[in-house]
Parts: structure tokens; C-alpha cells; sequence
């Protein structure tokens, strides 16, 4: 079977970097939501190669981070890549390149896992949900050229293995995630189905508004809420009727950054990269049990060495920090003053009224309640190793 990268629909018989500034470039890309997002007042910056709304008129960052946290917010990600893999083969194929027990994945079951390298790093984290005859893939904006470059470069050498497997490039729909306490009475009141039996990490075929998507309950936010893939003809409609309701807002990167980081979610770039691996990261939990048994992945000797003799030098951590908020490259130091590590992402946390942060530290000082320091320009500041998520997690469960 031919690799290819097509145009294809989501319909139930098929299917069963960071933010570098605020400017705009006439060489960016731009969602199909992109005229929507002007008119409501928003404010847009470059993330990895698309226009992307930062913040809206009606609210910054702030209040749009609160009013996730309290009511909904509709978050565009449709720069994100997604894709499908087809073929009686495609769970040999995919397990080669992440972590995941897909075999064992029930249909409609979905999973956060690694695509990792010989090295044990890890390349990019991707979301896989488990369809009738499809394994669909939802991937970084911030990898998807790298990302789809090796899906199809492995694809090609399975094929001329003989197996039987193919790699789909879908971009006739577009994404938003839908997070937020108020997120499920919102999509129901469109959708006319009852979502309280859908729990966490699950995915199904849904007509809204009588528009096939995919909804995957799902985010990147702590709060329970939904990932929706719309043919990109109806998104706007979708996104519009879903802001008729009072309490959904439209929300943009800046929030999304903050509230991630309160629901101790990795940002790929800058919490984890090539060079972290799943022990270092506390991703273990990714690599399923049979995968631990049997291996196969690529990385696997290095990544199941850690995972038995607790190995690798270093752990991210959850850091509260006292003063001023420490950024990304601030240097971490034990309570002696010795340098121990590197802040990778810091925030005021909204939630919280405190300064919080991700750190890699040497491994030994990563236990909770360790009494450390951080370096914030010329000022050392006290900060206290605690456990993530900081802020507790709404999941639906069921």
C-alpha cells in the first residue's frame, strides 16, 4: 500500500514551541477561524509557523484563565496535526515509534504516549485514541513537520517489509477544545446526546448541530472538557453557536500556557525535548505494561534500563517559588547554594496567588517538601519541591 498524505473526512465508517513573540508574519499561517478570532478584538502572536489569538478584547489572560477555571472556554488548536494510520498492521507500526499498549486500547479508548528516539529522548508527546479500523493521532503544531516526516519515512520501510499500513495527513478539519466545568452542557445543548457516561480519555463519533465530528474528551487544562475535529466548513458555525451560550468565552495562548502549568502538563520545547527521557520527565506511566515486557519500541533499551534501575540523572519537579516569578533557564540551587538544575517553565498561577514552576533537578532533590533555591536575575529566592498537578485535576470520571 502506498504512503500517502490525503485529504480525508473523520466519519464513523473510516474511522472507528513555543511562543516567540506578539507580531504577526504575512508568511504565518492562519485557522479557519483566524476572521472570527479579529472580530472578536484578538490579539495575535507567531506559534510554530500559524497566527495564533494570544488574548481577546473582552478579557486577558487573567480573566480568561479564571473563566476557564469557573465556567468554558473555547481554545482554537487547530495548528495541532492530526492524523490517521490504516492498515491491518498499523498497531505493530505504531508501537515501533511510542510507547503505548495499543493493542490492548479499546476501541474508543485514547492515551497520551511518546514518540521517542535511540537515545531513550523524547521526540514530541502525541494523544492516539483507538477507532474501529483506525489509530487517530493528535500531534504538536510545534512537531508537525518533523512529526509527519517520521511517521511516513517508518511507514515506507514497513511497506516494503510487506506490511500493510498507511499514514493519512488529515486537513479538511479543523480542532478547538472545549474546556471547562460548563463544557459538557455546552456541547450537549448542540449535540442533543447525553455526555455524562463519556469519561476521560475517551473519544467517539458525535453529530453537532447535524455535523459529524470526532469528540474526544480530552485538554490541555486540568478541567474536564472536550477536543472537537470539524469539518473545517462548519468549525466556524460550531465555534459561534457554542459562543451563544453566556458562559463560554473564546480563550487564547496566553491562558492556555498558565493553565497547563497549573495542571502540571508538560509543554513540549520546554519541559520535555529530545533529550528527556520518560524516567527523567516522570512519564513512566506512558510505557505500558507489555511494552515494559516486551520492548519494541525505538529507545527501548535505554528507556526500560531506567525504568528498572531508577536511572538518569536528573527530575522534573514542581516548584513553589517565593518573591518574584522565575522564567525558563533560571538556575536551581540546593539549600547549600550549589547548582542543582534549571527552571523550564514559571508562571504566577492564577489559581493559586503563588509563583509555581517546572524544574529539572539532580536526582536526589526532587523529593517533595526539599527546601531549595532559585536564582531570579541577581536575587536567590526560597522555593519548595511539591507535587503536580498544583491545582487538582476536574476530569470527568466515571
Amino acid at each position: 500500500m502506498a504512503t500517502t498524505v490525503a485529504r480525508t473526512l473523520l466519519k464513523p465508517r473510516q474511522v472507528g514551541t513555543r511562543l516567540m513573540g506578539s507580531s504577526t508574519s504575512s508568511s504565518s499561517q492562519r485557522t479557519a477561524l483566524y476572521e472570527l478570532h479579529k472580530k472578536h478584538g484578538a490579539k495575535f502572536g507567531p506559534f510554530a509557523g500559524w497566527d495564533m489569538p494570544l488574548v481577546y478584547a473582552d478579557q486577558g489572560a487573567l480573566d480568561s484563565h479564571l473563566h476557564t477555571r469557573k465556567h468554558a472556554s473555547i481554545f482554537d488548536v487547530s495548528h495541532m496535526l492530526q492524523t490517521r494510520i490504516v492498515g491491518k498492521d498499523r498497531h505493530r507500526f505504531l508501537e515501533h515509534l511510542v510507547v503505548a499498549d495499543l493493542k490492548e486500547l479499546p476501541v474508543g479508548g485514547a492515551t497520551l504516549s511518546l514518540f521517542t528516539n535511540p537515545s531513550g529522548g523524547i521526540e514530541d508527546d502525541t494523544i492516539i485514541t483507538q477507532q474501529r479500523d483506525s489509530l487517530y493521532v493528535v500531534s504538536n503544531a510545534g512537531c508537525a513537520d518533523k512529526d509527519l516526516a517520521h511517521l511516513l519515512k517508518h511507514a515506507k520501510i514497513f511497506q516494503n517489509e510487506g506490511a500493510d499500513v498507511e499514514v493519512l495527513k488529515i486537513d479538511d478539519h479543523s480542532l478547538i477544545a472545549l474546556q471547562g466545568p460548563a463544557s459538557q452542557k455546552a456541547l450537549e445543548h448542540l449535540a442533543a446526546v447525553d455526555l455524562s457516561q463519556m469519561p476521560f480519555m475517551t473519544g467517539q463519533f458525535i453529530d453537532i448541530k447535524g455535523v459529524p465530528c470526532h469528540v474526544a474528551r480530552s485538554g490541555y487544562t486540568g478541567e474536564d472538557g472536550f477536543e472537537l475535529s470539524i469539518p473545517t466548513g462548519e468549525v466556524v458555525s460550531i465555534t459561534q453557536a457554542l459562543l451563544e451560550n453566556p458562559l463560554v468565552k473564546l480563550a487564547g495562548l496566553g491562558a492556555r500556557d498558565s493553565l497547563r502549568l497549573e495542571a502540571g502538563l508538560c509543554l513540549y520545547g520546554s519541559d520535555i525535548d529530545s533529550t528527556t527521557t520518560p524516567m527523567e520527565a516522570n512519564l513512566v506511566w506512558t510505557v505500558g505494561k507489555r511494552r515494559r515486557a516486551e520492548g519494541g519500541f525505538i529507545g527501548a533499551d535505554v528507556i526500560l534500563d531506567q525504568i528498572a534501575n531508577k536511572g538518569g540523572a536528573r527530575r522534573r519537579v514542581g516548584l513553589v517559588i517565593e518573591g518574584a516569578p522565575a522564567r525558563a533557564h533560571a538556575k536551581v540551587l540546593s539549600a547549600e547554594g550549589e547548582e542543582i538544575g534549571e527552571i523550564t517553565s514559571g508562571v504566577p498561577a492564577p489559581s493559586l496567588g503563588k509563583n509555581i514552576a517546572m524544574a529539572y533537578v539532580k536526582k536526589g532533590f526532587n523529593k517533595k517538601d526539599t527546601a531549595l533555591k532559585v536564582q531570579v536575575r541577581n536575587r536567590v529566592q526560597d522555593a519548595t519541591v511539591v507535587k503536580m498537578p498544583f491545582v487538582p485535576a476536574g476530569y470527568h470520571k466515571i
